[in-house]
């Protein structure tokens, strides 16, 4: 890389420096903006720090840095070089993980203790995860000798680069979302452009500095972009230089993202919204499934597209599972996320707040019951814990992706009406089902259309793991093999055997 001088990730004692100035990574240099965005820290409202706010002509330039990396470099065939670069990206992440868990903690509003987990320590291990993939991942397929008219012919299949990818994420997970498409991208010989999410921008840059200072990544393989200017990400997902784009966010952006790369048919991976329900069986530990589902939908305030966000009980049972559910959520800590103590921190932003309050009031309205929570807690952007009961399946509040801590229960009669309130919805990402029988646990889950499921708390959320979705919630998977394969075209070879 052609880096500059490192911009520092944090300041004395750990404390993030979010005014130090960060700088967008274009063709290996690490280059300042004519302008700026602020990024404010949710627990506060203060400003932590200012983005550099990217022009579609930097954006442009950042594809091309790319494309002529791709086109004119080795790094799309050279296995080795690209094995020893994550190698390398994996340590400076370590070698840098505490300062940046202080810059997660302050830009994003993640508790602490989440860090330790899904919003820092375990996405580093995607890294390690790729690059050790592929030492062993197979590049050829043999397909044997066919007797074709009289002629023998040998074939083969080569998995190779697809090219120049377009990698665009969202704000709620910005180290998972950035690594999960970064290092299976670079894995499989591809060129990046990542473009940061608006409202957590710094630690997303601060990856880019890394990369820039600390790796032999050559220029123009990782490009890192922010901006505030959604024309930024129309450029990203219509240019003709891009090969693949592959986009964590909502439904709406996705659906705009596949119009956009229609033009240029491109290959295009959406992770996209869920409406994720939680089916307790009528001969399940109640009370296990009341804790479960109370600090689920509490994790990093609610803003996570996979957590079970519906709650589906017995009927017969359903008064006495919300006052367990509420007596539950009462326990959740909340507050400054940087205390090791806190389970909840803030939701991301005002504006996130005002339509999670808004969700709320408007369910209350039609109907469902608030049983604890819907208040908003200054200073920062907090939301208290929030329980709605009597929920109609077919209201917004059980229909539309709230992005909060809030929780719709919502009773059935029986396993058919239960399984077919599950795929009631225009998603399909996860889903959990509770019983003392595993066997008929899976047996509903496996009548539920979503793309991942957790049996009796089962955890499959991991770097081995294919995740996403069914129906609206994407198309392909993240992780895992399948999640290399979305980088790899195949090429099918055939020789006539003399």
């Amino acid at each position: 890389m052609r880096a500059q001088d490192e911009a520092p990730i944090a300041g004395a004692a750990g404390r993030p420096d979010g005014g130090a100035a960060r700088r967008l990574l274009i063709d290996g240099w690490l280059v300042e903006a004519q302008r700026s965005f602020p990024s404010r820290n949710p627990a506060t409202g203060e400003v932590l720090g200012h983005a550099p706010d990217a022009t579609v002509d930097q954006a442009a330039n950042a594809v091309a840095a790319a494309r002529r990396a791709f086109d004119t470099t080795s790094w799309a065939t050279d296995v080795e070089l690209r094995i020893r670069c994550l190698d390398q990206l994996y340590r400076v992440l370590t070698e840098h993980k505490e300062q940046l868990r202080e810059l997660t903690i302050a830009d994003v509003g993640a508790p602490r203790m989440l860090t330790y987990g899904a919003q820092l320590d375990e996405p580093i291990e995607l890294v390690k995860y790729y690059a050790d993939l592929l030492r062993e991942h197979p590049l050829t397929e043999d397909l044997g000798i066919a007797e074709i008219r009289g002629r023998r012919h040998r074939r083969w299949v080569e998995k190779e680069a697809a090219g120049v990818v377009a990698a665009i994420i969202a704000y709620n997970y910005p180290n998972q979302l950035a690594l999960a498409k970064l290092a299976p991208a670079l894995a499989a010989g591809c060129t990046v452009v990542l473009k940061g999410a608006p409202d957590t921008p710094l630690v997303t840059l601060a990856l880019g500095e890394l990369i820039a200072s600390h790796t032999d990544i050559p220029a123009g393989v990782v490009n890192v972009v922010t901006s505030s200017d959604i024309e930024v990400g129309k450029l990203l997902t219509s240019s003709p230089d891009v090969d693949v784009v592959t986009f964590t966010g909502s439904t709406a952006t996705g659906r705009q993202i596949m119009a956009d790369a229609s033009r240029t048919v491109k290959r295009v991976f959406l992770e996209l919204g869920g409406k994720s329900a939680m089916l307790v069986l009528d001969d399940a530990d109640f009370a296990a499934c009341a804790q479960f589902a109370a600090f689920t939908i509490c994790a990093h305030a609610g803003q996570g597209c996979a957590l079970t966000t519906r709650l589906l009980v017995p009927r017969a049972h359903h008064d006495a599972i919300a006052e367990q559910v509420a007596a539950n959520l009462a326990h959740v800590s909340y507050g400054d996320p940087g205390d090791p103590k806190t389970y909840m921190g803030p939701l991301i932003s005002e504006r996130q707040r005002e339509k999670v309050d808004g969700m709320v009031r408007r369910a209350v309205e039609a109907g469902a019951v608030l049983v604890t929570g819907g208040e908003k807690v200054d200073p920062g952007f907090f939301y208290t814990p929030t329980l709605l009961a009597n929920v109609d399946p077919d209201s917004e509040l059980a229909q539309e992706e709230v992005f909060g801590p809030v929780l719709a229960m919502i009773p059935y009669d029986d396993e058919d009406h239960a399984v077919r309130i599950a795929n009631n919805s225009i998603y399909g990402l996860s889903g959990a089902v509770y019983s003392a029988d595993e066997d008929r646990a899976v047996a509903v889950a496996r009548r539920i259309r979503t793309g991942t499921l957790s049996i009796n708390g089962g955890n499959f959320f991991a770097p081995d793991a294919p995740f996403g979705g069914y129906k609206q919630s994407g198309i392909g998977r993240e992780m895992g093999t399948a999640g290399l394969e979305e980088f790899q075209e195949r090429k099918t070879f055939a020789a006539v055997v003399a």
